[in-house]
Formats: structure tokens, sequence, C-alpha cells
């Protein structure tokens, strides 16, 4: 009942969890939609993925009529988890959030089939450097997007707002507008995305106090 390589295997399995299980727990640190179980499950899936591959077709070797490819199983699992890293990708307005995570989602899959071929060594240093990249580079990141980021103004509006009003007090405080974007919705409010370039912190904060009290009005948040 048992294979000849089922401790290879099992190996390769805990192997993955761990690596799978570490770049996952970053994520669940910062509270993202995918976290320690969705990598977890990612790379010990995809781990198995490439273990069939490599091992569930030997018994039908003996056929001359039998074609034996270990590549072709694991060149779906790289196309197929696509689907679980874009729904990790959420858009509010012109805010963009989740590629990271589906990146991490992607690279995992790639940890998986690495591992259950057996390259443990360079399994390890990638997640090592993945581990780094999450950890250090947003740091770097979020010092890069203080100073030149741009800065998206959510406002929900009743169908009594009037758009003209929210232009005018934006020249007033010589707010450099970016774009405006209106988004469909079932109820009578609306919500509006105001991409403004970085300006003073209180000059934005005086815009927006001054804004909320515009006809029509409901909230107005910041998002960088």
């Amino acid at each position: 009942m048992i294979s000849e390589h089922f401790f290879t295997m099992v190996t390769r399995l805990l192997l993955i969890l761990l690596l799978s299980g570490l770049i996952g727990f970053e994520r669940e640190l910062k509270n993202h939609s995918a976290g320690f179980r969705t990598h977890i499950l990612v790379g010990i899936g995809s781990c198995l993925m490439m273990l069939l591959s490599l091992y569930g077709f030997k018994d039908f070797l003996n056929f001359d009529y039998v074609r034996y490819d270990p590549a072709r199983i694991p060149s779906y699992v790289v196309s197929g988890v696509g689907f679980l890293g874009a729904g990790t990708i959420m858009v509010y307005g012109g805010t963009i959030r989740g590629l990271t995570t589906a990146a991490s989602i992607w690279a995992v899959a790639g940890l998986g089939l690495v591992v259950g071929a057996g390259m443990y060594d360079i399994a390890v240093i990638t997640t090592i450097i993945i581990l780094l990249s999450l950890v250090f580079l947003n740091n770097l990141e979020k010092l890069i997007v203080r100073s030149s980021s741009i800065h998206v103004l959510e406002i929900i509006v009743s169908k009594d707002f009037k758009a003209d009003e929210l232009i005018r007090l934006m020249f007033k405080h010589e707010i450099d507008i970016q774009n405006i974007d209106f988004a469909k919705s079932d109820t009578e409010l609306r919500r509006i995305f105001v991409k403004i370039k970085p300006s003073e912190s209180s000059l934005i904060t005086i815009l927006m106090d001054e804004a909320s009290k515009l006809v029509g009005v409901q909230s107005i948040t910041r998002r960088v």
C-alpha cells in the first residue's frame, strides 16, 4: 500500500508546507486577503501535482505506446493558478490593491513545483529572497510612495451633489487634479474618486473638511 517513493514525497510536502507557510504568514501579518492558509494550500497543491507528474505514471511506462512527459502537468499548474491570484486583486476607484499578494501566490505555486521536483536548495534560497523582498522592499516602497504617489479622495455623494462645486473648491486651494472617476451604484448614493497630486498634508485636510460640508456629500476619505 505504501509507494517506494513515499518518504521522499512526504519530505517534499513537509518542506513546501514550511516554505509556503513562511510567505503566507508574512501576508497574514499585514491582513491581506490571501494569507497563511491560502499560500499553504497553493504550495502543497502544486507540489502534489509535481509529485503526480514524476511518480504517478511509473506503472504505465512498460507499454511502448505510452509517452511520458513530466513537465505536462506542471505547465497547467503555472497557468491555472492565475485565477487565485486574480481573486486577490481589488480595485478601489483609481487604486489597485492585491497585486503583490497575487504575485506571491504565483511564486508559491512555483516553489511547490520546484520542491516536488526535489530541488530543495533553490527552493530555500528563493523563499529567502521572496521574504526579504516582501519585508524590506515594502518599507522602501512606502518611502517612495510618500514622496511621489498620487492621492485618491473617495467621496460618497447623494443625487443632490454638484460636481462643479467640488472642482471650484479644489481650484480655490490650487489642488492639481489628475482624474475624476464616477462609480456606478445600485442605490441613490454614488462614489467619486478624485486623483490629485501630493500637496501639503494640512492643505488636503482643509480641503476635505470644506468638501464634507458641500451639499450632497455623505463622506470623504483619502487613500494613498
